[in-house]
């Protein structure tokens, strides 16, 4: 099983991730947000909610949120916000343990598609969302977004005969429109619109004295040898120049879609 679909992984890994990548991934928050009328009588679903960038966006509009996600050290961090209209639960997003029809929005910012079943993540959160109800799901457009985007492109630019770790299969096939939309539709919504938000990941320069800690998950980091990481730590500051923040753009497809 690869790391990404062990809960225990994200356990160990959510106070990093609150801290580096939650703030980002609020910038997307806010974009799926628009155009889904929410008011305090809304009832929304934050499927892999992670440490609850989408949540607590939502819940700032005094929507009732539901947050799941199957890492229990994620939900513990969202939990501990204690905010009156956001409960946090352990649940598997391939099989909600919630009603059919309860939510009047849906969201899941890039969770399902590192799902096993993704299909079947996606077919849930039709499950559970009301007739004429929304359907939202972030996925990103390229390996993922910020630093681990980056090394990537950095890899193949710097070593062109080296293979790179194969990506959940739903990223090859959620990231162009017509693809997205298809599935969208497959799992039982309907007018499906994607749209493509770019924000920039500032890169902190301080950190390449660490890169173990910022890449360290990565099976395409873990694989270099001394000498190929010297040679990527040489190229991001070649990049960076004097600037002590390298910004990174990013671009996730953001599908929404009615029930």
């Amino acid at each position: 099983m690869r790391e990404f679909n062990k809960a225990d992984h994200w356990d160990t890994a959510a106070e990093r991730y609150e801290k580096a990548a939650h703030p980002y991934t609020a910038l997307y928050a806010d974009a799926a947000l628009t155009g889904v009328p929410l008011t305090p009588a809304s009832r929304v679903l934050d499927v892999a909610a992670g440490t609850g960038a989408l949540t607590f966006a939502a819940a700032a509009k005094g929507a009732h949120v539901l947050a799941t996600d199957f890492s229990p050290g994620m939900v513990k961090r969202i939990a501990a916000k204690a905010l009156p209209n956001v409960e946090a639960r352990v649940m598997d997003g391939q099989a909600l343990d919630l009603p059919d029809a309860g939510f009047d929005a849906v969201f899941s910012l890039f969770g399902v598609f590192m799902f096993p079943d993704w299909r079947e993540g996606l077919a849930e959160m039709a499950r559970v969302t009301r007739p004429d109800g929304y359907g939202v799901v972030a996925v990103w457009e390229d390996r993922g977004a910020g630093a681990f985007m980056l090394l990537g492109q950095l890899i193949k630019k710097l070593f062109p005969d080296r293979e790179l770790a194969a990506m959940p299969e739903a990223m090859s096939i959620l990231n162009t429109d017509e693809g997205f939309a298809k599935e969208l539709v497959s799992a039982g919504y309907h007018d499906p619109r994607i749209e493509h938000v770019t924000h920039d990941f500032d890169l902190d320069m301080t950190l390449l004295d660490d890169l173990d800690g910022l890449f360290g998950s990565s099976p395409d980091w873990t694989g270099l040898s001394t000498e190929q990481k010297n040679l990527i730590v040489s190229e991001l500051r070649l990049m960076a120049g004097d600037r002590p923040v390298l910004p990174i753009p990013s671009t996730a497809l953001i599908g929404v879609a009615r029930r």
